[in-house]
């Protein structure tokens, strides 16, 4: 994709005439450093570049602003374009890049893989709005495909109601985002836990040392499908363990295994100065231990009552549901000193809605249908550290940074 000049709004005899030079060819060293040299001998003012290189092949874009001689310019390039063994394009316009269209947004695109039906299927819609894809960027390859679309000249939150069908109907995930200073500053990431930040749920693991497994399993999905009140069945759930020996909690620590891209989310964006939170329906005996082994700066969750080392089948204080899981991000970001719109909320049950709906952005993980609905944005592939993408992280960032501390990647396969 080539870069794209716009025509400046209001009156032209005013806006500077301009030319744009798009070089295509292999990519080498000293290229950028060769055709800039050239221009400099014309004194024009540089308005714009773009530059992008695809598996050594480089698109050059620039804006620079026309000199009365403009077509010996031309010349000029053309013939360091022959030389570099590149082709060239120039053309003659007016006006720069500043002024563009209202209603700017980050559109990111996730798939697995990610077919290029999907991509057109979504450009097509965005199409369909009279909205324009400015730039796209690739934010990773492996092991999934993401892509960052800049739209300009339709709303954000039209534009996520137009692309939440389509994606639904390619079976790809699109998040939609206001572009602005927002995605780039420090945030509070507030997460579920039980099916979102580990595998399974912490009480089915402990009703299958209580033998009730299936019993609380049935309770346990009928209430993240919203059908049951939470506080309700969470009781009847936890009365079911009556009797269990309190060991069994360490036990259930030990055998959970976090999401695929847990450790990766908390560890880079706790490097760019994010804060963290878990908010769960779940125990503090587990909770706690795992905001101790990832660095979580804040935890809530429900407390079971433990005497003489066995549970008592009841909770000891206010049950952590659904409003208290909302409450905690509100409190928490208080104490953060972050504004509650500068806060994510990741979530995948019925009982988390009120959370996602608080958030400044709210994200379905791998969630319930009425939770997708409910969401901001939905992500269902069975990476959490997919989310650092639509922060705008690419996985080569990560991988950088990563390297830095010694921590090895695995390499993606070869293409």
């Amino acid at each position: 994709m080539g870069p794209v000049a716009f025509a400046v709004v209001g009156n032209e005899s005013d806006a500077p005439k301009t030319l744009l030079i798009t070089l295509t060819g292999k990519d080498r060293p000293g290229v950028t450093s060769t055709v800039f040299s050239t221009l400099a001998a014309f004194g024009v003012e540089v308005l714009d570049i773009e530059q992008i290189v695809l598996r050594r092949r480089l698109v050059l874009g620039l804006l620079v602003t026309a000199p009365r001689d403009w077509k010996s310019l031309r010349a000029a390039v053309e013939r360091v374009a022959e030389d570099l063994d590149m082709q060239v394009e120039v053309d003659r316009g007016t006006g720069d890049n500043r002024q563009r269209p209202d209603g700017r947004s980050h559109v990111t695109v996730l798939g697995m893989p990610l077919k290029p039906f999907a991509v057109a299927a979504i450009a097509g819609r965005i199409a369909d709005t009279g909205a324009n894809i400015d730039r796209i960027e690739r934010m990773a390859r492996y092991p999934v495909t993401a892509i960052d679309l800049h739209v300009s000249g339709v709303d954000p939150d039209r534009l996520r109601v137009v692309l939440a069908e389509e994606a639904a109907a390619q079976a790809v995930d699109v998040a939609v985002q206001p572009a602005g200073l927002l995605r780039r500053g420090m945030r509070l990431i507030v997460m579920d836990v039980d099916s979102t930040l580990v595998q399974g749920e912490v009480i089915e693991m402990l009703a299958e040392h209580a033998g009730c497994f299936d019993e609380v399993a049935r309770v346990t999905e009928a209430a993240m499908r919203g059908e049951l009140d939470f506080e309700q069945s969470l009781r009847e759930r936890v009365a079911l363990l009556e009797g269990l020996d309190a060991s069994a909690l360490d036990r259930v620590y030990d055998d959970i295994l976090l999401a695929p891209g847990a450790r990766t989310l908390v560890r880079t964006l706790k490097r760019l100065g994010y804060r963290f939170a878990i908010v769960s329906g779940g125990f503090t005996h587990v909770t706690d231990k795992i905001a101790e082994d990832l660095g979580i700066d804040f935890a809530a969750a429900n407390e079971l009552e433990v005497v003489d080392g066995r549970l008592t089948g009841r909770i000891v204080g206010d049950v952590v549901d659904r409003a208290g899981k909302a409450a905690a991000l509100r409190r928490f970001a208080a104490e953060a000193g972050i504004s509650q719109a500068a806060t994510i909320a990741i979530g995948d049950g019925a009982n988390d809605l009120d959370m996602l709906s608080a958030a400044g952005l709210g994200i379905a993980f791998n969630a319930k249908p009425v939770v997708q609905r409910a969401a901001d944005t939905s992500v269902n592939v069975p990476y959490l550290d997919a989310i650092i993408y639509l922060l705008g992280i690419s996985r080569e960032e990560v991988e950088a940074a990563d390297a830095e501390m010694g921590i090895v990647t695995p390499a993606p396969p070869l293409l």
